[in-house]
This record gives structure tokens, sequence and C-alpha cells, in this order.
């Protein structure tokens, strides 16, 4: 079959069925790297070892805390304890062997390096920001979709490293 072009959102309890009829259509799935670290039964899933090729994967999405928000939040930030949040960062560090001062770099080479056939990276985790620009928050009624990207945020530094990046992983695209 030629490929739709589609994601199928397969997060949160997703039947047997739902992911045959995915597969059935050859749609690629979705994983997101924040996902990874905690006690969710999925979280093994989105661990970039884990990604198969036909997968869309992100540091995060709109849905989500920025990256750095993730990592920096505690308690009154999130629904996680605090022992999972500490626990959460523990493995983080471990698996990306990192200390964290670049949380967000971190995330963002492990989509890239993943075998994953599409990452995605919200411009917010390009930049390093925290949760006070978090798109957007489920079940919330206003204050969402508030962020915007200003001229000039995107710097040539950020571009030339996100560059380097993709060719290191061999993710250019030398189509055009």
């Amino acid at each position: 079959m030629d490929h739709l072009p589609f994601v199928a959102e397969n997060l949160g309890v997703i039947t047997p069925a739902v992911e045959a009829l995915r597969e059935q259509l050859d749609l690629p799935g979705m994983a997101i790297l924040q996902f990874a670290f905690g006690t969710d039964p999925q979280a093994p899933d989105f661990k970039p070892h884990n990604y198969p090729r036909r997968r869309v994967v992100y540091t995060g999405t709109h849905d989500n805390d920025t990256t750095v928000g993730w990592w920096t939040g505690d308690v009154g930030h999130t629904t996680r304890s605090l022992t999972d949040i500490a626990d959460e960062r523990a493995l983080t560090r471990r698996y990306l062997s990192t200390d964290g001062r670049e949380i967000h770099w971190d995330f963002i080479r492990a989509v890239l390096a993943s075998v994953a056939e599409t990452a995605i990276i919200p411009a917010q985790d390009l930049l390093g920001l925290g949760s006070e620009a978090r798109m957007n928050q489920p079940g919330t009624p206003s204050g969402n979709w508030r962020w915007r990207l200003q001229p000039g945020q995107l710097s040539s530094a950020i571009a030339e490293r996100l560059a380097g990046l993709t060719e290191t992983f061999g993710r250019l695209d030398t189509r055009a």
C-alpha cells in the first residue's frame, strides 16, 4: 500500500484492534520522548531505542509542557508526585547521559538520532523555553494558544546547531 499522508495518534489507552487497524493501513504512530521516563505501561515504547522506523517522534507536543518546563516542573506544576519527578529525572539522566543543563538539546539529539522516519521538534524546545511558552493545557478553558514565535527568535546559532545534528543523523532532505 502507498503511504497515506496521515499520522495515527496512538497515545493513551489504545486497544489491540485499533493498533491492528493502524498497522493494516500502514499509518505511523506517535512517540513522545517526555513520556519515556515515567511509570506508564507504554513508557518503554517512547524510548528511542524502541522506536520502529514508521513512527513520528516528538520531544513534546502542543499538548505537553515544553521540555525545559517538564524537566524543571515541580509538584504544584504537574500531576506527578515528588517521587515520580525524582525517578523520572534520574532515569532521564541515565538514559540520555546528561546532567540536564541542556535537557532540550539532549531531547532533540535523542529524537534526531532515532531510526524513526520523522522527528518533530517544537520551536519552544529549540529555544530552550520553560512553561511560560507552553502552547496548550488540555482541559483548560482559557489561556491557551497564546505563545507566538517572534521574528528573529530562532538565532543563527540555533539554526547551525540544529543543522549540524540534522546532518550528523542523516536527516537532510537532498531532493530539493
